[in-house]
């Protein structure tokens, strides 16, 4: 991998857990003295992606304009890679009119036209379309990629296998992308799950299936390239899963009473790790970092800045963009 590329997935990366870093700090700044998940200035659940962004970062760095990702109800460090307008997605979070849905939908449901990109609340939801986006691609003639993002959990769901068949009949471009971090919710996956990886039910399909084990972005961005290629070049669906890790709890609130390896967690964050790393290969130093960083700040820190001067849905709009 040349360094140009190693830089900027480490971009990537900071940028979004600084989004994430800051999206916290606001979610929390208004819910005490008791937390009240009701209540401030971003109302509802927030489910946030810290330490899975080498999942993102690598997939999403062989992507093109007109490929497609559908993400999962923890969505913001996907949507970042794959190109989402971040003002615009960041006015939704905190439901105001200049969001992507208008202040309508929330984290959970960011829907950008532009940049193909959509997720849900729903698990496993985002399968079947990215089928049918895949399916629309082929048929269209293009060189295109739909992208299925899904935590360990959605794989056992019937849409999964579904989707992973149905895609495989076809020979459509679709890469189904597995975030195992160990946890569904508060039950784990070797209590969920009859085999001890995910990536081994693509056998059953036909096509290709792999598991990335070290949460190394490297080692995602080099899988995702086989996948997109075979894809690019008409040969099918792949199954990628990476065994990722979720730094805090299944949604903002969670206690994690349930969590075993917390005292360890902290020890295993990728981003540092990946910093080291291209520090002692010479291809970072403290000027890039500390550049990398503020700029991340400032980018964010401006989103957010344009979230709250954004107004606030007048109820009296409520059932416009309901029916048409």
């Amino acid at each position: 991998m040349d360094s140009n590329t190693q830089r900027e997935l480490y971009q990537q990366m900071v940028t979004i857990r600084t989004y994430e870093e800051t999206i916290l700090r606001e979610y929390h700044a208004d819910k005490k003295p008791v937390f009240d998940i009701g209540a401030g200035l971003i109302p509802g659940e927030m489910h946030l992606a810290a330490g899975q962004e080498p999942v993102a970062a690598g997939v999403c760095a062989h992507a093109i304009d007109g490929d497609s990702v559908t993400a999962t109800h923890r969505p913001h460090h996907f949507a970042l890679a794959h190109g989402v307008e971040i003002n615009a997605m960041t006015a939704e979070i905190f439901g105001r009119v200049d969001g992507l849905g208008r202040g309508r939908g929330g984290h959970m449901h960011l829907f950008d036209p532009k940049a193909k990109f959509s997720c849900s609340g729903i698990i496993g939801e985002g399968l079947p379309v990215a089928v049918g986006q895949a399916l629309a691609m082929k048929r269209r003639g293009t060189n295109n990629v739909a992208i299925a993002v899904a935590g360990e959990g959605a794989a056992n769901q019937g849409a999964f296998h579904e989707s992973l068949n149905l895609a495989a009949l076809w020979k459509l471009p679709v890469i189904f992308v597995v975030e195992d971090n160990d946890w569904g919710i508060s039950v784990p996956r070797s209590q969920s799950t009859s085999v001890p990886s995910n990536a081994v039910r693509a056998a059953a399909y036909g096509i290709p299936g792999v598991r990335v084990e070290d949460n190394a972005v490297e080692s995602v961005y080099e899988e995702a390239g086989k996948a997109f290629e075979r894809a690019r070049n008409g040969g099918g669906p792949s199954l990628l899963e990476v065994s990722t890790l979720r730094l805090w709890g299944h949604f903002e609130g969670d206690a994690q009473g349930y969590r075993s390896d917390l005292e360890g967690v902290p020890g295993r964050d990728p981003i540092p790790t990946y910093e080291q790393t291209l520090r002692d290969a010479g291809v970072i130093d403290d000027s890039f970092v500390e550049q990398t960083r503020s700029e991340a700040v400032k980018r964010v820190e401006a989103a957010v800045e344009f979230a709250k001067s954004s107004p606030e849905p007048d109820p009296s709009t409520a059932g416009d963009y309901v029916f048409a």
